[in-house]
């Protein structure tokens, strides 16, 4: 498993470094200007950013024929599997803590940056949300239209997890109305976790089961 992981990594590192840099001096200076729709943007694009590189790093196998090799190492396709979903949940860490960091010191420096203080879980929330949906959803597809569809089907898959997320938030939003308590807002927040976080583990079974029947 080690050396799956290491193996995403270092198919990712180009782009994730690019990125990371990109997001460091656009953080410099959002956490300067005074924006709260600026850093809504910051907080959702670095969340969703890193999730969406690390998936799309995978089709990477395809280009360099690594895909094929790995079957022929003594690892199996469920380990395969999971190791790609290890990669997007990590690099999902590493988008929440850029967001996270430059949302602290705005805070810091120009006070709460958002309207109530359990704003931020919505947030945080949708931004997973999005991530996750998109990783459940890309990474089946993947397996089953193969590779070199990879990116029309991470396309596809961010539409579809955008999609998802606003319908379940606008279903949270029609159920507790526009002015909820914070106790209804976290418990909406919780509600697009928790079905993002079951589509993500209903996926990885039945991602399993397809690449299990496919054949080079």
């Amino acid at each position: 498993m080690k050396g799956l992981l290491k193996n995403n990594f270092y198919a990712v590192y180009s782009g994730a470094k690019t990125f990371s840099a990109f997001m460091a001096l656009l953080g410099a200076f959002v956490s300067v200007v005074v924006s709260q729709q600026l850093l809504l943007f910051y907080m959702l694009l670095g969340i969703v950013g890193f999730s969406v590189n690390a998936i799309a790093s995978i089709g990477k196998d395809h280009i360099s024929k690594w895909g094929k090799y790995k079957l022929t190492s003594p690892v199996r396709r469920a380990d395969i599997v999971k190791s790609c979903f290890l990669h997007q949940l990590i690099w999902l860490l590493v988008g929440m803590a850029f967001a996270g960091g430059v949302m602290g010191l705005s805070w810091f420096l120009h006070g709460h940056p958002f309207d109530r203080d359990i704003d931020v879980f919505m947030v945080f929330a949708v931004g997973i949300g999005i991530s996750l949906f998109s990783g459940a959803i890309f990474l089946p597809l993947f397996y089953l239209g193969g590779e070199e569809r990879s990116g029309a089907f991470l396309a596809i898959s961010l539409l579809c997890a955008i999609g998802a997320v606003m319908g379940i938030v606008s279903l949270v939003n029609s159920l507790f109305g526009p002015k909820m308590s914070a106790l209804q807002a976290v418990l909406g927040a919780a509600i697009v976790l928790g079905c993002s976080l079951a589509v993500f583990s209903i996926s990885y079974p039945f991602t399993v089961a397809i690449f299990k029947r496919r054949e080079y």
